[in-house]
């Protein structure tokens, strides 16, 4: 079990063992949301929708449920990854993946094993062609493994309220700095807790 092939991973682990904590706060997101749990907010935020988190007939993760519980304020991605609940929770989640020879000491940093199981999930994962006909755990696995591209693909309108994925830009900074005065240029979302949206 040292070479970790004999864990079943959840999406939130893979995605923690391929990108980082960011990677498995953005799939406990997506959980939640998913469910009904979390919507977009004000731009570049999220927070907690009105749905009961008990009635799921499949419990969020530990993560998924801290996040969910630091989203009754607004906040968004970054805030999140920085919340002290949430950080412990992703280093209990560390705990069995470091167990398993996932991780390894002192900086637990994926091990050679880890990274070559996300690889290989990645090759028998491609990023899907549409979102038709995906279970909502198809989703996560295809958020874990390919980030914003399956967020583009999958959740696009939220992903892009709540500030999951960046806008695309549209021209250079010279662009704006030709642009009569008044026409242009956009506020950015501040990031902290909270949600909202639907795709």
């Amino acid at each position: 079990m040292s070479d970790g092939t004999a864990v079943r991973l959840e999406p939130h682990e893979i995605a923690l063992l391929g990108d980082g904590p960011r990677a498995a706060v953005t799939v406990a997101v997506v959980d939640l949301y998913l469910r009904g749990l979390v919507e977009a907010d004000r731009p570049g935020t999220m927070r907690a929708g009105i749905a009961d988190a008990v009635s799921a007939e499949r419990p969020p993760s530990p993560l998924a449920q801290e996040v969910h519980a630091c989203l009754h304020e607004p906040a968004g991605l970054r805030t999140l990854v920085k919340d002290p609940g949430i950080r412990l929770a992703v280093a209990h989640m560390r705990i069995p993946l470091a167990e398993a020879g996932l991780l390894r000491y002192p900086l637990l940093g994926p091990t050679r094993a880890a990274r070559r199981h996300v690889r290989e999930l990645r090759l028998r994962h491609p990023l899907p062609a549409s979102r038709r006909g995906m279970t909502d755990q198809d989703r996560l696995l295809a958020v874990a493994l390919h980030g914003e591209a399956a967020l583009r693909l999958l959740v696009p309108r939220f992903a892009l309220r709540a500030g999951l994925i960046r806008r695309a830009e549209v021209g250079g900074k010279g662009l704006l700095k030709h642009s009569p005065r008044g026409t242009g240029g956009g506020g950015g979302g501040s990031f902290s807790c909270g949600g909202g949206g639907g795709d």
